[in-house]
């Protein structure tokens, strides 16, 4: 199975566990539910930063992970749900991209 998600570029696990969470979330009614798909998300990108960059660097961007779903709270106040959750996933994709993934 690692072999699979291997081939998915940790970026692309990252973004996708928070828009993911999110929409699992809104669309269930199960914010629970929507953790849980966040977190698997989360600490399977972080498995692939720790394989492929380090333990430094996948706590570093694990870090911006955690920062990202936080910061995406207030931010929707002041410009959406779906644009902030986009937002901050997207700053994470660019990060993990930048870390990892290009080297690839």
């Amino acid at each position: 199975m690692a072999n699979v998600v291997e081939k998915v570029p940790a970026a692309a696990v990252a973004a996708g566990g928070l828009v993911g969470g999110y929409a699992t979330a809104r669309f269930t009614k199960k914010r629970p539910l929507g953790g849980a798909v966040l977190a698997v998300a989360g600490a399977a990108a972080a498995q692939q930063w720790r394989r492929q960059a380090g333990p430094k660097t996948a706590a570093a961007l694990s870090a911006a992970y955690v920062a990202g779903f936080a910061a995406s709270h207030p931010l929707a106040k002041k410009v959406g749900a779906w644009p902030a959750v986009l937002g901050v996933a997207g700053s994470v994709a660019l990060a993990s991209w930048v870390a990892v993934d290009r080297r690839r």
